[in-house]
């Protein structure tokens, strides 16, 4: 008989979760805002945890805050098998985004239990710190330092970009400072269920997205300094105005990706000029850069082309330009077998499957440096995420689980 999750239990606790941190859209839409390390963080770590102790699994926490949740195997010298995600949000978050891998996880491993099915590894549940890189960036920051992508020492002592807060200290005020030192114990493989956040799978009618990788992430902060004047009294031609200079690096980000075409894309998330009166030039502009590309000399190229851009701009006004590197991630290839089981148990469930790339980034392009690594996307209906009104039919959060349970069985008995 071949097993399948109980997807109500699934949904419930993905709502449960859903309603710490909630905030309701215009048309009732249900989303999150639980940024890492905030209260409504540690009231969310506090109800996954208990999930976890309830199903008797073994909880650590390391010193970064991730959390480890494992079921143990039947011959315990062997690395465990791990699946996850994350549960932290961007202000403006949904209930799926990170969730759903986490608690399809748990799901899976209490439907093992219910079955009275061993493995020969353990399956180890986790859930990563600040994936979002929200409040504190870079993102992927838990699954970051855990791999030894940045020294533990550093990661503690980013400041918030709200409040100025530490990592370290915020860790310690929300009681998930752990004792277990981080890449304590790598995994056998990984793989994580995610919402897809993107419009493809909806708009093909395909129910599993096989991610072959990730794409290559490129971010920067660009604080842009002109000189404060009388909106009146100012001739233009006297004028050093940075916003006049950031709206044309706007323009020219969009140029960037409409001349490189193909997987190119370029954003401005945010856009904040000082002062912000009606009657006065601004003193400066403080703007992010989002650049992400598959192929890395394509994105290196991308970047130069916004290097350029911005001499040319404030030179052009006579503005002057600080940058810095938020993060920059060179883009992921998932292990070629760990792709293929993914797809292979996708198929004997009898889901339609479409191999694909990652847009957005995953705690499992940080894993793929230590051990093989996949993903698997499910649809996001509108192709919404980042959005109060993210969501995913009951089906096909049932389809993913299902497909995540039977890679992780596969891989815990290998």
């Amino acid at each position: 008989m071949t097993l399948h999750v109980d997807v109500d239990r699934l949904m419930n606790r993905i709502d449960e979760l859903g309603r710490i941190g909630a905030v309701l859209g215009p048309n009732g839409e249900r989303g999150c805002a639980r940024l890492a390390l905030t209260d409504a963080d540690r009231a969310g770590r506090d109800l996954v945890v208990a999930w976890m102790r309830d199903l008797g699994l073994v909880v650590e926490i390391d010193e970064i805050g991730n959390v480890f949740a494992t079921r143990p195997g039947t011959e315990p010298d062997l690395a465990p098998v791990m699946t996850g995600s994350h549960i932290d949000t961007v202000p403006t978050g949904g209930r799926f985004d990170g969730n759903l891998g986490v608690l399809a996880g748990l799901e899976a491993v209490e439907t093992l239990l219910a079955a009275g099915v061993e493995t020969r590894r353990g399956v180890t549940v986790a859930f990563f710190t600040d994936e979002e890189g929200a409040r504190f960036p870079p993102d992927m920051l838990g699954s970051l330092v855990y791999v030894g992508g940045l020294p533990l020492e550093e990661a503690l002592d980013i400041a918030a970009v709200d409040d100025g807060a530490r990592v370290g200290d915020e860790l310690q005020r929300i009681g998930y400072a752990g004792a277990r030192p981080v890449g304590a114990l790598f995994p056998h493989a990984f793989v994580e269920l995610h919402i897809e956040q993107g419009p493809i799978l909806e708009d093909e009618g395909v129910t599993i997205g096989v991610v072959e990788g990730v794409q290559g992430i490129s971010w920067t902060e660009l604080i842009l300094t002109g000189r404060s004047a009388h909106a009146g009294t100012t001739p233009m031609r006297l004028r050093r105005d940075p916003l006049l200079a950031a709206s044309r690096i706007v323009d020219g980000v969009r140029a960037i990706a409409d001349e490189i075409g193909g997987d190119q894309v370029a954003t401005v998330g945010r856009f904040e000029p000082h002062p912000n009166l009606v009657n006065v030039v601004a003193q400066s502009v403080t703007l992010t850069i989002d650049l992400r590309n598959t192929d890395e000399t394509v994105l290196q190229e991308a970047e130069r082309r916004f290097a350029d851009l911005v001499g040319a701009v404030c030179a052009g006004e006579g503005v002057t330009a600080e940058r810095r590197t938020l993060a920059r991630f060179e883009p992921v290839e998932f292990d070629p077998s760990m792709v293929d089981r993914v797809e292979a148990a996708a198929r004997a469930l009898g889901h339609s499957t479409r191999r694909m790339a990652s847009g957005a980034g995953h705690d499992a392009q940080m894993l793929a440096r230590v051990c093989p690594t996949a993903m698997i996307f499910t649809p996001s209906i509108d192709g919404l995420s980042h959005n109060i009104a993210e969501d995913t039919h009951p089906a096909d959060v049932a389809a993913g689980a299902d497909t995540l349970l039977h890679v992780l069985l596969a891989c815990a008995n290998s």
